[in-house]
């Protein structure tokens, strides 16, 4: 049966400026680095430098480069007394600036001769190499990324401070597979997610689970087509304002959004390409004024074929890498099999008809 559509579909451009409209960043919290491991990043500190000190970057000779020059196998340099040796870490003792290899020191009875000359921070890790004196640990407004808490842990920070939005995500019955798609995409772009379970597809069952202002945002997964049991926008409705449903993009025109109280909330289709298509045009947008991110990455490379688009309908594109090229997988409808496959996508405005092959175009990473 061919699906019915909402009787008029709302522009995209027109929907994000009525959800965004009023819309603050969030409040910053100090979380534990875990917690914080793929939240925003808002005002990080300034790390001390680290190393503090010169120190060794092998297990060696600490030894002067100066005091060896000349040393070689075939004429040894004899030394007046043992030299230190230091161990990866270990702090460099006063007026040494070198480590040779344990071999390049012989050892005979009370005779100690160098077989090798040195090179000033040869095997030597400078005060300040690694982290800078008042570096930041994570730009504001950027992702906080494992090379972020590995900063953070070295320089003996417990704890940032992020945004990191809470998002109440309503799996109406019959969309179970993708309520777990969205959930894992939500969590790795760093928000807390609570997942519930609407009881039944009734628009009654679906308000009782939307009862809980404890959060910045509400996605609703299924039911928000318009056939007899599609029941999320009704629901929607019943508990606040909706703002629009349908909507000129493909995938996702049966998406829709509201607003509960001061609370925005996004109606996703239980279908996973639709849902996926709509998140990234309806919900990241969200997300990103909620934890006042800085613009997102895109990365921008010549198409290996054209892609044509009709005008008035605004179409998600899902690219792969490919040679230097986007190729395209997918175009308005998403096999499942190139969600799988994709590393990117596009949005092609409504006004727009396409791309010729080799043109560049600015593509999203789906995993940053």
């Amino acid at each position: 049966m061919t699906q019915r559509l909402p009787p008029s579909l709302t522009p995209l451009d027109t929907a994000l400026a009525a959800l965004l409209n009023g819309l603050e960043p969030l409040a910053p919290v100090e979380l534990p680095l875990l917690d914080a491991a793929g939240c925003i990043a808002a005002g990080t500190p300034l790390l001390a430098a680290h190393p503090p000190h010169d120190i060794a970057a092998t297990d060696g000779w600490a030894l002067r480069a100066n005091d060896l020059v000349g040393a070689s196998s075939y004429s040894p340099l004899p030394l007046t007394r043992m030299p230190a040796w230091v161990e990866a870490g270990d702090a460099m003792p006063a007026g040494c600036d070198c480590v040779l290899d344990a071999d390049a020191v012989e050892v005979s009875g009370p005779l100690v001769q160098v077989l090798a000359e040195g090179v000033p921070g040869q095997g030597v890790r400078r005060a300040g190499s690694d982290i800078g004196e008042r570096t930041a640990v994570v730009a504001e407004g950027r992702p906080v990324t494992p090379a972020t808490l590995l900063l953070a842990r070295v320089a003996g920070v417990g704890k940032l401070s992020v945004r990191r939005p809470r998002l109440r995500l309503i799996n109406v019955p019959g969309a179970t597979t993708t309520a777990h798609l969205i959930a894992e995409i939500a969590r790795a772009a760093g928000l807390h997610v609570e997942m519930h379970e609407a009881g039944t597809r009734a628009a009654a069952s679906i308000a009782e689970a939307l009862a809980d202002d404890a959060c910045d945002l509400v996605v609703t997964i299924g039911g928000s087509g318009v056939g007899c049991h599609d029941a999320a926008v009704t629901a929607l409705a019943e508990r606040g304002e909706v703002l629009a449903h349908g909507f000129a993009l493909q995938p996702g025109r049966t998406a829709a959004v509201a607003r509960l109280g001061r609370v925005p909330a996004v109606a996703l289709p239980g279908s996973s390409d639709q849902a996926l298509s709509a998140w990234f045009a309806l919900v990241l947008p969200l997300v990103d004024r909620l934890s006042a991110r800085q613009p997102r990455r895109q990365i921008t490379l010549p198409l290996s074929r054209k892609i044509a688009s009709g005008v008035g309908i605004a179409e998600m594109v899902l690219l792969a890498e490919e040679h230097k090229t986007w190729r395209p997988l997918a175009v308005g409808e998403w096999p499942l099999q190139a969600i799988a496959r994709a590393d990117a996508w596009l949005l092609i405005p409504g006004n727009h008809e396409g791309f010729a092959a080799g043109e560049p175009v600015d593509a999203y990473l789906i995993r940053e």
